[in-house]
């Protein structure tokens, strides 16, 4: 008898109980120790769903393509000095570098 009106039905039930535990165990364990089980399972849904997103987009940003990065390797793959690379760094060090000052 899967009567919805009076509230889940037990196939929806623990899919629902399935989907709660994984996001509690993600939190948990992407928390690095920020959190415990008690406090996220007490959390309020709003407050849980919120943490749980905010956790995911970090990790989505953090995982992606290295390529894009704006950041210039000095050494090629092959262990020799990427000289272009190499002299804009030193330029930009130099450029910003400061002249100890004597009196």
């Amino acid at each position: 008898m899967d009567l919805t009106f009076f509230g889940l039905t037990p196939k929806i039930a623990s899919q629902y109980r399935k989907n709660l535990y994984k996001e509690i165990h993600e939190i948990v364990f992407h928390g690095k120790g920020g959190y415990d089980w008690a406090t996220i399972q007490e959390m309020p849904i709003w407050v849980r769903k919120f943490v749980f997103e905010e956790i995911k987009q970090f990790y989505e940003e953090q995982n992606q393509d290295p390529t894009s990065d704006k950041t210039t390797n000095v050494i090629n793959s092959d262990g020799t000095i990427n000289r272009p690379a190499f002299e804009n760094i030193s330029r930009d060090y130099q450029s910003n570098k400061r002249a100890p000052k004597y009196k």
